[in-house]
């Protein structure tokens, strides 16, 4: 089900502050991680190094919000 409006905003105002303070705690750490693990390896700048598979993009089409809301999930596992 969806949750009404005033528990998102209210449960937002102390869950969205204590993420960012630890996005951020992570991201002042990441460097030193970053150079103890494959440093070099930078698909984000490298594209060569993307090993993940192409979509074609005949495959792909444009998807409206609203036709989102009503999808059947119910022959899927897991």
């Amino acid at each position: 089900g969806s949750l009404p409006k005033w528990v998102v905003n209210r449960v937002s105002q102390f869950v969205a502050p204590k993420a960012m303070k630890k996005i951020y705690k992570a991201g002042l750490k990441y460097p030193e991680w970053k150079r103890k693990h494959d440093p070099e390896y930078k698909p984000w700048v490298y594209p060569e190094q993307n090993t993940l598979p192409s979509v074609s993009l005949a495959e792909l089409s444009v998807q409206h919000a609203d036709s989102l809301e009503n999808i059947d999930e119910t022959g899927l596992s897991e």
